[in-house]
């Protein structure tokens, strides 16, 4: 089952000569549960992606479905609310509040959510599940890197989203802790059922993803999924 489609996308910046090309027909199938790394060089759209994804921008041309849903046919008001409710993010600069404790940032998108019970114990699973439930009670200040980054996937775990974008989550990690985060993001993805598309300029961690997605200069060069066994990569 699709959970995500994008249909013949483009993303254009500014006019006539200062004109940007930043993704050009882009047409991508994202099956419930996958776990995608979108790859690409410094600057080839990897991000532009994720932003239109995410609801955080709008494409110029083409139709983004979330959940059977064009995005583009929301309301601002009805863009924040599915987007809260169907898409968690998880930033390379963690975005914690600095004067929230752990457990009132993981709590935070649904304490926005008016109406919707918040399962403290969800919570408190989610806590103990990434080993964050004896920090609860830290403030991001406290916490190592690895923490926060922990927390940040706390966060975007508590609304159970349909799809969790990642923007080079490890990309203030050591090597240690970036294994440990990326073994996290795959782990919560099977055990919750969630879609992950997590830009990575690490073509290490991209080999360990289900699929991997190569941008270049906007446009989509290759599509593979991973296979371990002899053979290697072959084409979708």
């Amino acid at each position: 089952m699709s959970v995500l489609k994008l249909c013949h996308v483009d993303k254009v910046y500014g006019e006539r000569e200062n004109q940007v090309k930043a993704l050009r027909d882009i047409n991508i199938q994202v099956k419930e549960g996958e776990f995608i790394a979108i790859v690409g060089t410094s600057g080839s759209g990897k991000s532009t992606l994720l932003n239109l994804v995410g609801g955080l921008d709008t494409p110029t041309n083409g139709k983004i479905l979330v959940k059977g849903r064009e995005i583009g046919s929301l309301t601002r008001k009805e863009l924040t609310i599915f987007r809260r409710r169907n898409i968690g993010f998880v930033f390379q600069n963690y975005s914690l509040m600095p004067v929230l404790n752990v457990y009132d940032n993981v709590a935070l998108p649904v304490t926005f959510d008016k109406g919707k019970h918040v399962n403290h114990g969800y919570i408190e699973e989610l806590l103990k599940e990434l080993g964050l439930f004896e920090q609860r009670f830290r403030y991001p200040t406290e916490l190592s890197g690895g923490q926060q980054q922990r927390v940040a996937i706390a966060r975007a775990l508590v609304n159970k989203p349909a799809i969790i974008l990642a923007d080079e989550p490890t990309g203030n990690l050591d090597s240690v802790t970036t294994v440990e985060v990326i073994g996290l993001l795959k782990s919560s993805s099977r055990r919750y059922n969630q879609t992950i598309l997590m830009v990575t300029h690490n073509e290490g961690i991209a080999q360990i993803c289900d699929r991997m997605i190569h941008i270049e200069d906007g446009r989509v060069c290759t599509d593979r999924c991973q296979f371990l066994q002899k053979g290697g990569d072959v084409l979708c």
